[in-house]
Formats: C-alpha cells, structure tokens, sequence
C-alpha cells in the first residue's frame, strides 16, 4: 500500500540544500508540502482544532493543502521570520508573537511526525554554552571557554590561555554599502580588550595548534566525516582554499556524537572539530541547521540519500 502522507519543508524560498532533497523524495514517490512559515498569513494559511485525539486541522499554501493528522515528517532548515510590514511597531508586534505563538505551536505539535529535527530542539541547541557544556557531558575535547561582560576576566583569561579566540555567539547579518556582512572569528591579544567588553556578552577560547579541520553531519543514526585542509583560521571565509578528503573519525568520537544528539533531541547535526597536531579532535561547535550538501558534491557522500531515508521513514 502506497503511503501518501506528505512531507512538510519549512524554509525559505531560496534554499538550494531544499531543493536537492526534495527532488530526492519527487525521485521516490514521497508527497512534499513547502512553505515558509514567514509567508503566514499573506500566502499560508492554518486551520488547527486541538481534540481528544491531537491536533486536527489542515495547512493551506498557493499549491498545496496539508492534513495536520497525517504528516510523515517535517523537516524545518530556514524559514524567513514573521513579517506584518503593513502594521504599526505595536500591532505589528503582537501580530509577530501571535503567530509565532500561534502557527509555531501547531508545527511543534504534530501527531505521529518525525522531526528533523524539532524546531524546540533547534532552538535549544543553538545557544553555544548549552552546546559546549553538552559537548564536555558527551565525552568531546573541548578548548577552554570564557563568556564574560568583565574586561578584566577577558585579560586574565588571555594571559592564562593565549593565544585566544573571539567568537560570536549568534552571527545576525551586518550590512555595509548595501552588502551583506558578519562578524569574523578572530585572534585577540590583551591589548585588544577594552572596556567596550563591559557592554555585552563575549566568548574567548583557547586558539588550538591544529593542521585541519573536520566537519562531521549526523543524519539519523549515520556519520559523515569530512576532513576539510586549509591555512584559515576559519575554513569558512575562503571556500576556494579547501580541499576535502572523506575520513573515519577516532575512537569514542562517533558514540560521543550520538550522547550529544540524544542531549538535545536532534536528528541532524553539523558538528565542526578541529585537529590538533596530536591528532586529537577537539569540539568547537554543532550547528543544528547546519549546511551540508556541498560536502556531498565535493566528496560523494550519500548525504542527501541519508536525509530522504530519514524522512520518508525508512530508517
């Protein structure tokens, strides 16, 4: 018998990483719903009754209706937020509450649905001291952290562990002339740290010795691992210097990855890990909607055959 529950995609209109996979599950015969929850209510619509037996109820978008009661699994990557342009800042601010509140609750709440991974279970995972606090439970090295608003915190902490790192905790788009930018990790000295510091929070870390990074994705219960060579301190600012070689992770790695995704609830992780001269790996981040599929052009790894599997619950 046919199974033709729909798989919902909640994400922006311009993501390439859903395109892919979704035409892996037309490829199966597997039913998609997509949408972006930033286009409610303008071209989406909800109609959710809350019953003795869950949530019933439909969701309607240009092309397609969705039963509430029968969705296989939702697969949640980047949705715009929630817009009301056509309002005041006051109304428009409880029209945003409203349906994040609103909308979000019924996505979060889907009877019989696999979540990859819940939007809850992304949300917690996104904050870096919950995930490096959960990376040292789960057994992974993990660098020397300090998160501060004191400049002389940050100055002992230099001079302790130096050389150190700056990161951002959440990197929002900075835009100069029109172009889009963000903040870089970046080596800090002593001398840098003014009293500027005092005016938020900020995260140092130990600069690790390394010759490589690995960016690791967890689909499921499968592990890919990419080592990723390069003279960056951070891969991510130059992609024409990398060079990629699939590779199998140390022992207690892989078990530690899945004590980690268990901490959270998550069944897509993209972890980054940095090796040192040792060849040690050491934990710097998991990203919870991290992207992925360039590593499947670059190296061959069935990533985007993992993920389908993941959602059209074959596995």
């Amino acid at each position: 018998m046919t199974d033709t529950r729909p798989v919902l995609v909640v994400t922006s209109l311009h993501d390439p990483t859903a395109d892919v996979v979704i035409r892996e599950l037309h490829g199966r015969g597997v039913p998609v719903v997509r949408f972006d929850s930033g286009d409610f209510p303008a071209s989406l619509s909800v109609q959710a009754e809350i019953t003795e037996h869950g949530v019933k109820g439909s969701l309607t978008t240009p092309s397609r209706t969705a039963d509430l009661a029968r969705i296989r699994a939702l697969y949640y990557r980047r949705p715009t937020g929630f817009a009301f342009p056509h309002l005041d800042e006051q109304d428009g601010r409880f029209a945003v509450t409203q349906a994040r509140y609103g909308l979000g609750g019924v996505l979060a709440s889907l009877p019989g649905c696999r979540y990859v991974s819940h939007p809850h279970r992304i949300g917690d995972a996104e904050f870096k001291p919950s995930g490096l606090a959960a990376a040292v439970d789960a057994g992974f090295l993990v660098p020397p952290t300090l998160i501060t608003s004191s400049p002389d915190a940050a100055r002992r902490f230099v001079r302790q562990h130096g050389p150190v790192i700056y990161k951002p905790f959440y990197n929002p788009i900075y835009r100069i002339d029109g172009v889009s930018n963000v903040v870089k990790i970046a080596e800090v000295a002593e001398a840098d740290i003014g009293e500027g510091v005092a005016g938020t929070a900020h995260l140092l870390q130990k600069r690790v010795h390394k010759v490589a990074d690995v960016r690791v994705t967890v689909i499921g219960a499968e592990v890919f691992c990419v080592r990723i060579d390069s003279d960056l301190l951070d891969w991510r600012t130059d992609y024409s210097r990398l060079t990629y070689t699939p590779v199998e992770p140390p022992a207690g790695i892989k078990s530690a990855l899945h004590r980690y995704m268990e901490r959270f609830g998550l069944l897509f992780g993209a972890f980054d890990f940095c090796v040192a001269e040792d060849g040690r790996w050491w934990f710097l981040e998991c990203n919870p909607s991290g992207q992925w599929y360039w590593l499947e052009t670059e190296t061959g790894l069935p990533m985007c055959a993992a993920l389908a599997d993941l959602l059209e619950r074959k596995t």
